[in-house]
């Protein structure tokens, strides 16, 4: 690549840094910046600033709330069912879930999955915070929704064995995608999607 001013380059390289965003990706960010109102660059440059120093976790969920915030708006909501928690691993997953407008517990979030291959053990996320709500809360049921991988299999797992039997513990369903076809579909999607069959109605 041709050498490019410090500042252009710098922002490349940042860019680069950012999930799915390859060296041409950045390239162009960086270009399209570059000859962009100025108010666009103060508005991302601001954003950027805020992102890190005006939010923080909630206490009770730890899902991404206001800094000034002790608890998050869902934790906030009194109608919100106390005695079911989803527990997910990042916060993303809390707005996917809130789309669907199908849950109206609260939530849990890890802030990752176990993985001993990377070091990350049960101290590392959130688990021990979750062990302690249900055990000081009226909880009734915990419902896990960690990614269908090892990693959020073996979480899913060892929370079960955490929380003891006493607790009624449920996993999302799994199977086939809405509009996918069975020829496209891998061997473990199958098997999942016939061992959780239901009755038609």
């Amino acid at each position: 690549m041709a050498h490019l001013p410090e500042p252009v380059q710098n922002l490349i390289t940042a860019l680069e840094r950012l999930p799915g965003i390859g060296p041409k990706s950045a390239s162009r960010l960086a270009f399209y910046l570059l000859s962009a109102q100025d108010d666009l660059c103060t508005q991302l440059a601001n954003s950027l600033i805020s992102i890190k120093s005006a939010t923080g976790l909630c206490k009770i969920c730890y899902n991404i709330t206001l800094s000034d915030r002790e608890t998050c708006e869902i934790c906030s909501i009194p109608e919100r069912n106390t005695g079911s928690i989803c527990v997910v691993e990042e916060p993303l997953d809390v707005l996917a879930i809130e789309r669907t407008g199908g849950f109206s517990g609260r939530y849990h979030v890890l802030h990752g999955v176990l993985s001993p291959i990377e070091g990350i053990g049960p101290d590392d996320i959130n688990i021990r915070p979750l062990i302690q709500r249900v055990m000081n809360e009226n909880i009734r049921e915990v419902i896990i929704a960690t990614n269908p991988s090892m990693e959020g299999d073996a979480t899913a797992l060892y929370i079960k064995q955490q929380l003891g039997p006493n607790i009624r513990i449920t996993r999302l369903a799994r199977g086939l995608p809405v509009g996918g076809d069975l020829e496209y579909a891998d061997q473990n999607t199958l098997l999942r999607a016939l061992a959780g069959r239901q009755e038609i109605d």
